[in-house]
């Protein structure tokens, strides 16, 4: 038998250990800040690329993106080389994907905090970021799948199985939801509208964190666990099953995101039905990981990378138990849009991905340094520190959850609400905002202990970037399967056929979602009275995406009676079909804002936008000062509108053509309606005469974009008729 050398590339994988902890402490850093925004909503008054609307999706983007996708690949480039007992297929394609991926960062971070989203949730990156995306996305694939091809292991451990669905399913999921019509340099329109664009986006937003933050984790599971434990997997069986029953009823789960809003009721009840039976794929997935390390435990007990890797586990037991439980509609009505949603995802954030994250670089620095690691005290006291900061995150959110769903569902004899002001459970809650920012201090306090300690390893150790090893090579064999050879031992030799019968289980559950909700009309009822927004109205609608106000309010008023008494008549699908993204929202920071039209006058706009807690006492609403100064862009106005009739919104040319002044006369009526308020009459009077004294420029107030806003918000609800609110 043939025994060939050659050498494994710990270069890249140490290139993507290195940002994985640059860029945990930044998207940590600013999820800190904002943390801190709940409790000082002005902390960065003024400043529109500090701003809670806007840094939201950075961080978001930074944790999943940055610092846990980063750590995927390095996680991957280790282990595939290790597993297939060959050297990733081409070093250009490795480089290609590592810097790539950065300058994709980088554009996330520069674009996102001027404003430039799409606001669909962990999609949020404009279209040339998002092609960007694809590209890179396809080099590691290729690369991966070119070194499956050329490997000198003939079976494909089950690790490599989870990558290979994770490839294929995060690609489709990426391409079909980045569906859109650019319009600019940096501005899109999604293709869908209304209740499709929510299917698609929750469709791909629930498998984000399956096929993204899940399913290559799993596969880093199965690899890391037995290596820290010197432990072979608990159960081969049980890791087919684990592996196929995951891939196939995870993708039927994204509508339990939707639960009691306009999609369609069987869409709803199939969200329902596969998340339970998620539970069970999952669960087995936890056990094989945790029985892994039978006979391992006292090791587990003083070593911190099996203690990182065994909460880690724990910590995806919980959060996949607690998935189908929200999923149950009598549960979900309790807490979707409050903020146990937030505490149910941080736990699978900070306790799966990052303690997974953790335990794997302390595993693998030492390891890729040839020595050992610095210092097991720091690592046991940054394990220590990160339970605790957890623990304090999410245990004040599950309180304030409860709290919120209780207060805002409680009536008075007479039929009223008890709570009737949005702003009473707000205040209430407070406290439990300032624990979970303890815990977040704790947590980044942890990964900055996990810094020094890397950082002294790699100063301790010795570099290797071209790690020899050496193997038999591959003897070729029939391609039929052998006398006693199972399927899936067979399967297990054919990376093609493996993939392909991947890629039809992922398949299956999406088509039978999404193409009826966009191919059959009678999902979609139409209400006649229900109108394109005025060109006013659609510059300030992409006012309201631009500051990501989607992050703290929803526009989705769903049919029990606390809502109705509290908001309005409940939302109706046909109500949004020109609404090119939804803009359903996922958490009420503040109340819904699908009746506001008419609700308040245009001076209390202006003064809510400019000061808040003017208008509304306890608010911790940020002000958004430059949008009552700055001029309004109008110069694309009708480019707009043509890329919105592409996309079926009946703007007529002569709509079109007189865009600019239909902008004028609309903006001139609110104009006129804030000169009721003697206070912005005498200030705005004063303001325009001394700027023609001393000669600057002065907006008037009709071309600002706090015009616009104002006339998106009023229209917001009035297309229909509602119920009278308080």
């Amino acid at each position: 038998m043939e025994i060939q050398q050659f050498y494994y590339d710990n270069k890249i994988v140490k290139k993507f250990i290195y940002a994985t902890i640059f860029w945990g402490v930044v998207g940590m850093a600013v999820g800190l800040l904002l943390a801190f925004f709940f409790l000082f909503p002005n902390l960065t008054d003024g400043i529109s690329w500090l701003s809670f609307g806007r840094l939201r999706p950075l961080h978001t983007n930074a944790i999943i993106f940055a610092f846990v996708g980063n750590a995927i690949f390095a996680g991957v480039y280790y282990s595939s080389q290790r597993l297939l007992k060959a050297r990733m297929a081409s070093d250009l394609l490795s480089s290609i994907n590592f810097w790539g991926w950065q300058l994709i960062i980088v554009a996330a971070a520069i674009s996102l905090p001027l404003g430039y989203t799409s606001s669909k949730e962990y999609a949020e990156l404009e279209w040339p970021i998002d092609i960007a995306i694809a590209l890179v996305w396809v080099v590691f694939g290729w690369n991966l799948i070119a070194t499956i091809l050329k490997r000198r292991q003939r079976h494909l451990y089950v690790a490599i199985w989870f990558y290979l669905a994770t490839f294929v399913t995060v690609a489709v999921l990426h391409i079909f939801n980045s569906l859109e019509l650019p319009v600019s340099g940096m501005k899109s329109y999604s293709v869908y509208a209304g209740v499709q664009d929510a299917l698609v986006q929750w469709w791909y937003g629930h498998n984000a964190v399956a096929f993204f933050l899940t399913t290559p984790f799993l596969g880093l599971m199965y690899y890391f666990v037995p290596k820290a434990a010197n432990r072979p997997v608990y159960s081969y069986k049980l890791s087919i099953v684990h592996f196929w029953s995951l891939i196939f009823i995870y993708i039927w789960a994204g509508p339990h995101h939707l639960l009691y809003t306009a999609l369609p009721e069987w869409a709803q009840n199939l969200g329902v039905a596969f998340s339970v039976m998620l539970l069970m794929p999952s669960w087995g997935g936890m056990i094989n990981g945790l029985l892994t390390l039978r006979g391992a435990w006292d090791k587990v007990r003083t070593d911190p990378v099996l203690k990182f890797m065994v909460v880690a586990i724990t910590g995806y037991g919980m959060a996949t138990f607690e998935g189908p439980l929200l999923s149950l509609k009598n549960v979900n009505a309790v807490g979707h849009f409050t903020d146990w949603i937030i505490a149910h995802v941080h736990v699978g954030a900070l306790a799966w991905n990052g303690f997974f994250t953790f335990g794997m670089i302390y595993w693998l620095v030492p390891k890729l340094f040839k020595t050992k690691l610095y210092s097991l005290k720091l690592a046991n006291l940054h394990f220590w520190i990160g339970t605790l900061g957890i623990v304090m995150y999410a245990l004040p959110l599950y309180v304030a959850g409860f709290l919120q769903a209780s207060m805002w569902n409680q009536f008075n004899p007479d039929g009223t609400l008890v709570y009737g002001n949005f702003l009473e459970t707000v205040t209430e809650i407070i406290p439990m905002y300032a624990m979970r920012a303890v815990g977040g201090t704790l947590y980044l306090t942890g990964m900055l202990v996990l810094v020094y300690n890397v950082i002294a390893t790699v100063k301790r150790g010795t570099t290797v970037s071209d790690e020899l090893a050496e193997a038999p090579a591959l003897e070729r064999v029939s391609k039929r399967r052998l006398a006693g050879e199972g399927f899936h031992t067979w399967l297990e030799r054919k990376p093609i056929q493996l993939t392909i019968l991947a890629t039809i289980a992922i398949l299956i559950g999406g088509i039978i979602q999404i193409v009826p909700t966009i191919m059959v009309k009678s999902n979609i009822p139409t209400i006649s009275s229900v109108k394109p927004y005025t060109p006013l109205e659609l510059e300030g609608r992409d006012i309201y995406i631009r500051e990501g106000c989607v992050g703290c309010h929803s526009q989705m008023i769903r049919p029990f009676r606390s809502e109705v008494e509290r908001y309005g008549e409940y939302s109706k699908a046909g109500e949004y079909v020109y609404d090119h993204p939804f803009l359903w929202g996922s958490k009420r920071t503040g109340p819904d804002l699908h009746r506001v039209g008419g609700k308040y006058s245009d001076n209390w706009h202006l003064n809510h936008m400019y000061d808040p807690q003017s208008t509304s006492s306890g608010s911790i609403m940020p002000a958004y000062q430059w949008i009552v100064r700055d001029e309004l862009d109008k110069s694309n106005t009708e480019g707009k509108m043509k890329a919105m009739v592409s996309l079926g919104v009946p703007y007529t040319e002569e709509d079109i053509a007189n865009a600019q002044q239909s902008m004028l006369e609309q903006g001139t009526a609110i104009e006129k309606n804030l000169y009721n308020d003697p206070d912005f009459a005498a200030t705005y009077e004063s303001d325009k005469k001394a700027a023609a004294e001393s000669g600057a420029d002065f907006v008037e107030m009709r071309n600002r974009e706090i015009v616009a806003i104002i006339a998106y918000l009023q229209r917001l609800g009035t297309d229909i008729k509602v119920k009278e609110v308080e």
